[in-house]
């Protein structure tokens, strides 16, 4: 008798408890077989195809596959062990080899493309015209027509390239748990708030010690940095962050990413060039709205000239304060969002610590739900008893106006042990419909927030508020597609310098007081947050506005010249890439020791690879659809939101993103919101 996989079981939510390592590996090979085999029958057959015995076959496939392997992988970022991690490893090398095999496959592209020639094509809806048009560009960019060996050799690559993102994930992973600092005097901890002190109080808990804990997680780097006022200490967990998973630093050599950093570029450059492709800017270039490696180097260009001379202003204010105020006469990496902080308190009268008491994370869930119910129609309600990974993980279905359930999402807020940092959305379930079955889309909502405390439930920050009605905004995109083809629905198959519009959109109403008065009450009191300290914020809305873009438009830079200038001669150069980025943008040059680009998980594991720059593209497309509420009779307007569900959200990559966007605004972006939304407009 078979022994029961959960991995395996055609179920509407996966089975978190019941999933081990050792179900990952028979799962994964049980259906990458059963797809190669009708795959073959289908190519096979040598009746003319349809839509549905050749697209709709391969999207039910493709969908077997991601209910099996989306939970695996999910877990892999937030509950990661030893066994897990080597079974992901080995299954992703599996996936990636038959990806590769099917992208190039002749005869599945041969009849992909006798489909798109055939006289029903002209009669498609626009999912099926996009679903074929997008196949038929991936075959290409799968090298579908490259000869042996350029063929196999494409395929090594995926595969390699697809370990060493594994590698360079885990690495970070592993850097950022394995340093900590034990703190027993909390004279210490001078400047830290009571509530990040609690927090660091709970770390210490956690771990069986006595007093507190400085570890790596966000909310203790952000809290040290920010506020302790021991700089010694500052500069410390400064350069444990900072050479995480790298040659420098505390850990030095330990998890080094270095020699994955240039292979993974080299890879790239190898795989582009195989391709026809100059360099792998104009590969990645291939799947976004921008036109060519010069269009974006002169929108990122004219930003850096832009935003430099404010930037420049703001680093001299606050180099005289720290000399006046602080007494700190030579301002270091490690003194900036300490500085800044004191600053910005003595400027706009305005502490975050004042802040999140109205902000705690129930309260605010709360309200993002009661927000977009306004927008869109839509209620989200809790639903108990789902099998989950973590105790704190709750689940929630998305019900439309009719009280349908159309979709479904688990928010995991909290930082901890095992967990990658940051903040994401990912697909749990796609949204499909296969005769009159309909799978209705899920998503994963992950942030890293500092968690509950036995004195205070978890209070957000401002910029934790924007992070989760960031991410919500990728999630509704998702939740509220109306397109039932998962390879270009919600998401997917969307231009990826224009998938950030709906999240960053989102961002907006995180300032908006209408949003605000949803949920902005003192967790004590009830009180909501007082009209002073509203406008306190908001006149604090755009402090150093020129140095965080400068800092992003560093980033979008070094991504995107290390791919466009690599040269197989000389490897990858990331920090002499870095540095020749830094003496054309930043204002502040960091200790030479700095490793950033060892932890860059966007471009090195993630899908930003040359298309850092996306977040700037699409935060031009957000701001000026937000224009457009601000234009309405009231910001949280129905009729404005019903129009950008339907033109936007619902819309997924069945159109080019462009054009949902004209749909919906009624004319093209204007490059002037970008500028507008970071307070640099003329």
């Amino acid at each position: 008798m078979t022994p029961f996989n959960p991995l395996l079981a055609d179920a509407p939510l996966p089975a978190f408890s019941q999933i081990r390592p050792g179900h990952v590996l028979p799962a994964v090979d049980s259906i990458l077989a059963d797809y190669r085999a009708r795959i073959d029958a289908l190519t096979a057959s040598g009746t003319a195809p349809d839509f549905d015995s050749l697209m709709l076959e391969q999207e039910r496939q493709e969908q077997r596959l991601a209910r099996a392997w989306a939970p695996v992988s999910h877990l892999h970022a937030v509950a990661d062990t030893p066994a897990l991690r080597e079974a992901y490893a080995q299954a992703l090398e599996r996936i990636t080899d038959f990806s590769s095999e099917l992208g190039q496959n002749r005869a599945l592209y041969s009849a992909v493309r006798k489909l798109s020639e055939s006289p029903e094509s002209g009669d498609w809806p626009a999912a099926r015209r996009a679903a074929v048009a997008h196949a038929l560009r991936d075959f290409r960019l799968a090298g579908v027509a490259l000869e042996e060996p350029a063929r196999s050799r494409f395929r090594e690559i995926a595969n390699e390239l697809a370990q060493l993102a594994t590698g360079f994930s885990n690495a970070v992973l592993d850097a950022t748990d394995a340093w900590r600092e034990p703190i027993t005097d909390e004279g210490a901890l001078a400047g830290v708030p009571a509530t990040a002190r609690a927090v660091l109080r709970e770390y210490a808990r956690e771990n069986g010690l006595e007093g507190f804990l400085v570890t790596l997680k966000q909310p203790s780097v952000q809290a040290i940095l920010e506020y302790a006022d021991d700089r010694a200490l500052r500069e410390r967990v400064y350069r444990a962050w900072h050479t995480r998973a790298s040659d420098q630093g505390p850990d030095a050599g330990r998890f080094d990413n270095s020699p994955r950093i240039e292979k993974i570029m080299a890879l790239r450059h190898e795989a582009a060039h195989l391709l026809g492709f100059a360099d792998a800017t104009e590969e990645s270039l291939a799947t976004k709205m921008a036109a060519t490696p010069q269009a974006v180097l002169d929108f990122l260009r004219d930003l850096v000239h832009r935003a430099k001379p404010v930037a420049e202003r703001e680093l001299h204010e606050l180099r005289e304060f720290a000399r006046g105020e602080l007494g700190i006469a030579d301002l270091q990496a490690w003194d900036v969002g300490y500085a800044s902080e004191k600053l910005r308190r003595a400027r706009f009268d305005l502490d975050e610590e004042e802040l999140k008491p109205y902000f705690p994370a129930s309260a605010v869930i709360d309200g993002l739900f009661v927000l977009v119910e306004r927008l869109y129609g839509i209620r989200l309600e809790a639903r108990e008893g789902i099998d989950v990974w973590h105790p704190d993980v709750r689940y929630f279905d998305l019900r439309d106006r009719d009280g349908r359930v159309i979709a479904g999402c688990y928010l995991d807020l909290y930082a901890r042990s095992g967990k990658r940092g940051g903040a994401w959305m990912d697909v749990c379930r796609a949204r499909f419909r296969d005769a009159a079955s309909l799978q209705l889309p899920i998503a994963f909502l992950t942030c890293n927030f500092a968690p509950p405390t036995a004195e205070a439930p978890a209070l957000l920050a401002h910029d934790d508020v924007l992070t989760l009605f960031h991410e919500f905004g990728h999630g509704l995109h998702h939740m509220l597609t109306e397109v039932d083809l998962p390879s270009v629905g919600g998401i997917d198959g969307l231009e990826w310098d224009a998938v950030e519009l709906p999240s960053q959109f989102m961002e907006n109403f995180g300032w908006n007081r209408g949003a605000l008065d949803l949920f902005a009450r003192h967790w004590q009191t009830g009180e909501r947050l007082p009209g002073s300290l509203y406008g306190r914020m908001l006149a604090a809305r755009h402090f150093h506005a020129g140095l965080f873009l400068l800092r992003q438009l560093e980033f979008a830079l070094f991504d995107f010249l290390l791919h466009r200038d690599h040269d197989p001669h000389r490897g990858a150069r990331a920090m002499e890439v870095l540095q020749a980025v830094r003496e054309e943008v930043a204002v502040l040059h960091p200790p030479a020791w700095q490793r950033f680009p060892q932890a860059f998980t966007h471009v090195f594991s993630g899908g930003y690879a040359a298309g850092y720059y996306s977040y700037l593209w699409a935060e031009l497309l957000s701001a000026d659809a937000f224009g457009a509420f601000e234009e309405a009779p009231q910001v949280i307007d129905a009729d404005t939101g019903a129009r950008f569900r339907r033109e936007i959200l619902a819309v997924g990559a069945t159109r080019p993103a462009l054009q949902s966007f004209v749909a919906f605004r009624g004319r093209e972006p204007q490059p002037d919101a970008l500028l507008k939304s970071h307070g640099l407009a003329a």
